[in-house]
């Protein structure tokens, strides 16, 4: 669904006539950020096989720090792989790529086999670090759930799943207006947490694997 639609769809469960575009009414832009928030808490609520995606970078000799275009700040790595070297990367955290790095004269190059993360850069997206410096070209595939940013033009689309979405947005209008007769903010909330359940029920048996205890 698109952005408009999910706002048409939660002004109807209010009684409230659709709208040509998400700003037509001061109301319709209200309805338009309860969207945008319920979206936020689904998206956050699960790794959902909707926001997960590749993203890859190619490397160039000496540079090691790299921007993962459309990734924003909102990832989780499920894990990532020198492509060309044919072996996964193992996270060191931010102080270890300091302790690597700081003496610059030893620093080794060759083929990457660790990533860490160092901030955003100018559109919010996340830069990835590797180590060994690249000495030359290697593909690289990092493996993620991204979580988009809010929807902004009527025709943004929504990825994660849309009925929890327009029940809990739903839930947030009533409980903003008041009781009017309808329903209560409280059941609406309830049978918005059901639809998410159901939800990540339903998803998980994609990955069923990721739910298995194992000791470390």
């Amino acid at each position: 669904m698109n952005f408009k639609e999910l706002v048409n769809a939660v002004l109807v469960r209010l009684r409230e006539r659709e709208v040509e575009s998400v700003s037509s009414t001061v109301y319709s832009k209200l309805i338009g950020e309860l969207v945008n928030d319920a979206k936020h808490e689904v998206e956050n609520a699960w790794d959902w096989s909707h926001l997960r995606t590749t993203l890859t970078t190619t490397t160039a000799e000496g540079i090691f720090a790299y921007t993962l275009t459309s990734s924003g700040d909102r990832l989780k790595v499920l894990n990532v792989v020198n492509d060309t070297s044919n072996w996964y990367m193992t996270y060191k955290s931010a102080e270890e790529f300091t302790d690597l790095y700081l003496n610059y004269d030893n620093v080794t190059s060759g083929a990457p086999q660790y990533y860490s993360f160092n901030g955003l850069d100018a559109n919010d997206d996340t830069i990835a670090e590797v180590y060994p410096k690249p000495d030359g070209v290697y593909e690289l595939r990092f493996n993620l759930v991204v979580r988009p940013s809010k929807l902004v033009n009527n025709t943004d689309k929504l990825y994660a799943p849309s009925a929890p979405i327009i029940m809990l947005a739903y839930a947030k209008a009533l409980e903003e207006r008041g009781e009017d007769g309808g329903a209560s903010p409280v059941a609406a909330y309830a049978t918005a947490n059901r639809m998410l359940n159901d939800a990540i029920s339903f998803d998980q048996e994609k990955h069923s694997e990721e739910l298995v205890f194992r000791a470390i």
